[in-house]
């Protein structure tokens, strides 16, 4: 008895299977971190977009209030940052503080319309349409591939429009006030691209 057990703790068959099974565990280790690792980095760079992609539509609809004053239709812009807002701001406004600044335009705009200025008028729709969009449209058509297409279209409609009222493709890169709308549209498209790749990888 004594002998089978020396002879069992002394077994080179045990120590290789103790050695393989350490192997395996560490090979699973390094993949699940390099996987982590990926998952996380991913994650960061498209709420990175899309704080850039929202910037940029924020840009441009400050620029066609002022300075831009094109004919395209800007207005779809609003529908752009509806769909591309990152979840923190966007559930900021979705409650209370956004009911309460929806609240005070509705009776600027209903009881002094002449004190509410133009340029109030785009934020104030975006607001309205954060704050009343049904929960079909807030919770699951946004997180959604059909929000990425949309914001997808969005961006080739006013990139198209625009190069058309520039005067053509280089021109729209050339002209001195052309090249911020420009580069300002352009990266409208950064944050869907990524979601489409995201999506098929």
């Amino acid at each position: 008895m004594g002998k089978s057990y020396l002879a069992m703790k002394t077994d080179p068959t045990s120590y290789d299977t103790i050695n393989s099974d350490l192997k395996e565990i560490g090979i699973a280790a390094r993949k699940l971190a390099k996987d982590t690792i990926r998952l996380g980095g991913l994650g960061f760079g498209t709420s990175f977009l899309q704080w850039v992609a929202s910037f940029a539509a924020i840009y441009l609809l400050v620029l066609d209030r002022t300075n831009w004053k094109t004919n395209m239709l800007t207005a779809l812009l609003v529908p752009y940052i509806f769909f591309s807002l990152p979840s923190l701001i966007f559930n900021l406004f979705r409650g209370e503080v956004g009911q309460w600044i929806a609240f005070v335009a509705v009776v600027l705009r209903l009881f002094f319309p002449k004190h509410f200025p133009d340029w109030l008028e785009m934020p104030a729709s975006l607001i309205l349409l954060l704050v009343v969009a049904p929960s079909l449209l807030a919770d699951t058509v946004r997180d959604d591939l059909i929000g990425v297409f949309i914001c997808l279209a969005i961006g080739c409609y006013l990139l198209q429009e625009h190069i058309r009222s520039s005067g053509g493709f280089r021109n729209a890169f050339t002209q001195t006030n052309g090249i911020s709308n420009t580069l300002g549209i352009l990266v409208l498209f950064v944050y869907p691209l990524w979601r489409l790749v995201l999506h098929f990888i």
